[in-house]
Formats: structure tokens, sequence, C-alpha cells
């Protein structure tokens, strides 16, 4: 017999949500963090491919809620509840925030992938939703796929070859 699972792409500053037996991947993660909530038992997750922190500081005349941590994660979650999640299964992997470029100057603004790490991990906390597993920081590129039956979280980079978390 031929398993033939089908992969739901999620593209940058986008989000999806999944069901087993479909997967979800995001590609590119340099200073972007991919967010991954699941509820293992219902096997249904989100991903969300975060481009920057805060939405505050964001002046444009289309918003994209989507590139966000801020946004984005409340997004997600609203999403994932209303496909019958429940709150106390939630759980989180997260991956990416490299620091891509070398930077002599010490300006926290150059320091994206951490900044995006820092507002994910709060945004996470403020939901109560505990991170099992990470992957973060570095200056590799990293693809990730997200299998909501397993609960694993397949990295790939050009350094590392492939993991699992």
């Amino acid at each position: 017999m031929i398993d033939t699972k089908s992969i739901v792409k999620v593209g940058i500053a986008d989000l999806n949500i999944v069901t087993a037996p479909t997967t979800i991947r995001t590609s590119g993660l340099g200073s972007c963090v991919g967010v991954v909530i699941y509820d293992l038992p219902k096997k249904v997750a989100g991903l969300a491919h975060i481009m920057l922190p805060d939405s505050n500081l964001a002046k444009q005349a289309t918003f994209n809620e989507f590139k966000y941590a801020d946004t984005a994660i409340d997004n997600m979650v609203d999403k994932l509840y209303e496909c019958g999640v429940r709150k106390f299964a939630l759980k989180a992997k997260i991956t990416g925030g490299a620091q891509m470029f070398q930077f002599t100057s010490s300006n926290d603004m150059i320091r994206i992938g951490q900044r995006n790490v820092e507002a994910v991990l709060t945004k996470l906390s403020e939901h109560q939703i505990p991170v099992v597993a990470s992957d973060v920081g570095g200056n590799c590129g990293r693809t990730i796929d997200f299998d909501p039956n397993t609960g694993e979280l397949k990295i790939r980079t050009v350094s590392k070859g492939e993991e699992i978390i």
C-alpha cells in the first residue's frame, strides 16, 4: 500500500491549521520563527511563520496579522479552538530566530531573530501554552514539517542536517 500524506505549506507571514493525516510545512525560517501549537489527542495543529515581534510598530496601509508574533498567535489559538482543541491539551514547539548576518553594532533592532523568539515565548506564556521543544538561534535557516498524528517536528538545516524534536 502506498502512503500518500498531503502537506499544507505555510508561507512567510502566514498561518494554517491541519488535522491528521495531513502534515504542515514552512521553509525559509531565518530570523523568522515557526510556531506550532497542537492538541495531540485531537490530532489538530496550527503553524505560523512569524516575521516580526510586535504589530504596534506596523505602519502599513494593508495590515497582515499573521506577520507579527502578538497577532498571529492570538489568531492561531482562536482558529484552533474553532477546530475543537482543548485549552489544557495545547502544547507548542518553536524553531527559527536565527541571526543570519553578523553585525558589529549592538543595536537592538538588528537582533530580530532573538526579539522574535522572545515575543513568541511571551505570547505563548500569556495563553498558558507550554513550549515542550525548541530549536532556536544559531545562524542557519530552517525548513520544518509537523505531523499532528505523532507530534513530531522535523527540522532540516544545511549545517546540521535533519533532526526531530
